[in-house]
């Protein structure tokens, strides 16, 4: 006999009242229910809420504040009307200073917790545009039958449903506002019931839209695409199958290129919609000049870029240092960035391909010493690299972070090795979301 499913225990019904104590760091309340921690979204804390439950579990429950008698002086009107539903963000409830003090505040208690330690010196947080951020998303897309119409966005609020929103805030505004047309045009498709998921990619000149299809298209489908995208100067993309198989059909002619600058560098780096680009490009331009400048690059330093990517920072690098080394996972990524070196005149720097989880001592380059060295990681973090940098000989070490807990840790390893850190600051990469991007300097004195 096969085991009894368990069945989901039913949820208490009606509201109820709480008092919220904290804030969680995903941006929900925290309050104590009969003794049972429950964590409350759209509460803040010194909030008296009434909610309903969401789910429960054996050690916490989950819900919802559906009333708020005393609002938080950190509680803002949300920039969007769909806010309640879509799992875009969750943070737009909270003032835009309350969202950097809590995301400041995830940085300072992970250093402490994982790394024993705190900065020197806390450096202003980054901030940038607060809406119409985001140049790089994947949005889900379905037919949905029951409702006889395509939905497109983002998925709602821990859930797998695409949740039914007209238009997105943090969307450049381009595509944040055309999401009503995006659904009409795949209504009128012969396959809008095989296309899961739209990605966008935004240049400084232009936008990519990139249409994963589970079977091939007609010529008809095909067209509407095309003059969907032609009507509005956008780039086209189909996508058959995984990665590789990314093509363009709209433009026919010219590279499959899409662009963005670092005017403080005066440089233009070219990328394709499938690269990993910065989500936020104003932040960006802001944050590489800030790395740079904690880097104290002059012409006389030798620079190791890890985890460089397409060269986002090791191109404006060389255009301080006198030389550049960039190490990257992927092949492709390493001939973006001599293709990007290329554009911009630059010979001053090199590129290698090389996992940099596994052991470097067999390639040339890590035989090498630089002055310095600048990290941006996955959020897995550099702890294998990290433990190597004596070897370097580097003085100053740059961590750029989109994992807290992962550069809390890697900063305890620092110090270790005899690395002080000495500034450190967030920077508002996800406004209105709980991702935490940072910066970090460490110093060999």
């Amino acid at each position: 006999m096969g085991r009894r499913r368990s069945r989901r225990k039913s949820l208490p019904e009606g509201s109820f009242p709480a008092v919220i104590e904290a804030l969680g760091h995903d941006g929900r309340g925290i309050a104590r229910i009969d003794g049972k921690t429950t964590f409350i979204a759209n509460a803040l804390p010194g909030e008296t809420v009434q909610f309903r439950y969401s789910w429960q579990r054996r050690r916490f429950d989950e819900g919802y504040a559906t009333e708020v008698s005393n609002p938080s002086p950190d509680r803002a009107e949300p920039p969007c009307q769909h806010a309640d539903i879509c799992g875009g963000c969750s943070l737009q409830h909270i003032s835009p200073a309350a969202q950097l003090r809590m995301k400041q505040q995830v940085l300072a208690e992970q250093l402490q917790h994982f790394g024993g330690l705190a900065p020197e010196q806390w450096l202003a947080p980054l901030t940038g545009p607060l809406t119409g951020y985001r140049g790089k998303a994947r949005l889900g897309s379905r037919y949905v039958d029951a409702r006889e119409t395509a939905m497109v966005g983002f998925r709602e609020k821990r859930s797998n449903f695409i949740a039914d929103i007209s238009r997105c805030e943090v969307l450049v505004p381009e595509v944040g506002g055309a999401l009503m047309a995006l659904r009409e045009l795949l209504n009128g498709l012969d396959a809008r019931r095989d296309i899961p998921q739209i990605e966008v990619a935004a240049g400084d000149d232009a936008v990519a839209l990139v249409f994963r299809h589970m079977r091939p298209l007609s010529a008809a489908d095909q067209q509407q695409l095309v003059d969907f995208c032609r009507e509005r100067g956008w780039h086209c993309y189909l996508q058959p199958g995984n990665e590789s198989t990314v093509h363009r059909i709209w433009p026919a002619e010219g590279a499959s290129r899409l662009h963005f600058s670092h005017p403080a560098s005066d440089m233009t780096l070219a990328f394709h919609p499938n690269d990993f680009t910065q989500v936020n490009r104003e932040i960006n331009q802001r944050m590489v000049p800030l790395a740079l400048d904690l880097l104290d690059v002059g012409a006389q330093h030798r620079v190791l870029d890890l985890f460089c990517g397409l060269g986002n920072f090791t191109l404006p690098l060389a255009r301080r240092a006198g030389r550049v080394v960039g190490v990257e996972l992927s092949e492709t990524m390493v001939e973006r960035g001599y293709e990007n070196a290329r554009l911009n005149g630059l010979e001053n720097i090199e590129f290698h391909a090389w996992d940099l989880s596994q052991d470097i001592s067999g390639q040339h380059w890590a035989a090498e010493r630089f002055d310095r060295v600048l990290i941006d990681p996955p959020r897995s973090g550099a702890l294998e690299m990290v433990r190597l940098m004596p070897q370097f000989g580097a003085q100053k070490l740059v961590y750029v972070s989109c994992n807290p807990a992962t550069l809390a840790r890697d900063a305890g390893e620092l110090k270790a090795l005899g690395y002080q850190l000495t500034r450190a600051g967030v920077m508002d990469m996800f406004p209105h979301t709980t991702h935490v991007e940072s910066v970090a300097l460490f110093e060999r004195r």
